[in-house]
């Protein structure tokens, strides 16, 4: 399977562990169903990764013909996939940080979050 059969939902989840690869990040947990808007002004755009992405993503990680090897499991919505090193997951899997931005539970807690950094950064004025 090519790079350019994958919907969009997939490019983007697997641009994660492509891109975080450098940075030690081997492992992408999203959320089927998620949808979100990134960026601002002329330049936004939106993340949506629903069933046929997850379809096309099982697919790509059983016949890319990239040299690397994934690991793919669903918990009901919530799909975590990991970039396996010589073909086997790590030992020291727990030390690795993990992508969670594509979860809806993730947008909600920065969400939640922001309000006590905007009163923070209001005390510290007065």
């Amino acid at each position: 399977m090519e790079w350019t059969d994958l919907t969009e939902g997939s490019k983007a989840v697997l641009e994660q562990t492509r891109n975080m690869k450098n940075d030690q990040i081997q492992i992408v947990e999203f959320e089927i169903g998620f949808e979100q808007e990134y960026g601002e002004g002329d330049n936004t755009y939106t993340v949506s990764i629903q069933e046929d992405d997850y379809d096309n993503l099982k697919r790509f990680t059983k016949e890319n013909e990239y040299g690397e090897k994934y690991h793919m499991a669903r918990n009901k919505n919530i799909v975590k996939i990991i970039l396996l090193e010589n073909g086997k997951i790590p030992d020291n899997l727990s030390e690795f940080p993990v992508f969670r931005q594509y979860k809806f539970d993730y947008i909600k807690k920065n969400k939640e979050a922001e309000p006590a950094e905007e009163e923070t950064t209001e005390q510290e004025e007065n």
